[in-house]
């Protein structure tokens, strides 16, 4: 596939099958979404791989930082959000103290990569899907994915099979004349 055609044709599966990547073939994925833009090559991030119970531990500690009532409709629905991909890599921007390299754009570089990322794993045949929100600032999901104090959650990257009933078609190349301005 030519590389313009996965970045028209690439988007988030939400609806992902049991079949994940496995650690070898992560690996080989990482070495090439590495290659991302990267001031200073500090690769200011670490990912943690979340498969089997370890999703469960994760919907756990999402259940304990909303509050939710252990075994409720509630509980049950936010536990249950980890479990929505066979592979779950956590997204962990190791932020670094750089005299060149702010903290902006080491967070860029973590984008970059993740983006670069998914168009991989998207040429390989598999799905990915970023998803954040409330849970990457709780005390409960930080201390289970040994976030330190210089870390930051930016989220988790569902990752699997698409399921062919589910995948969006292709969207049409948006309108961008008001995005362009030439200097005034």
């Amino acid at each position: 596939m030519e590389l313009k055609d996965a970045i028209r044709l690439r988007r988030s599966g939400a609806r992902i099958t049991a079949e994940a990547p496995d650690d070898v073939q992560l690996a080989q994925y990482l070495a090439l979404a590495a290659h991302s833009p990267d001031h200073a090559a500090l690769r200011p991030w670490r990912l943690v791989t979340l498969r089997g119970a370890d999703r469960e531990r994760l919907g756990a500690a999402l259940v304990a930082g909303f509050g939710d009532e252990p075994g409720s409709d509630s509980a049950r629905r936010t536990a249950g959000k980890a479990t929505r991909a066979p592979l779950l890599l956590g997204i962990v921007a190791a932020i670094q103290d750089h005299p060149k390299v702010p903290e902006w754009e080491q967070v860029a570089a973590v984008v970059a990569m993740v983006t670069t990322l998914e168009l991989v794993l998207f040429d390989a045949g598999w799905t990915a899907m970023w998803r954040s929100g409330p849970g990457t600032e709780m005390a409960p999901v930080k201390q289970l994915m040994g976030v330190g104090p210089s870390e930051k959650i930016l989220g988790w990257l569902y990752i699997g099979a698409t399921d062919p009933d589910g995948r969006p078609g292709p969207e049409q190349d948006p309108d961008l004349a008001d995005r362009i301005t030439a200097l005034a």
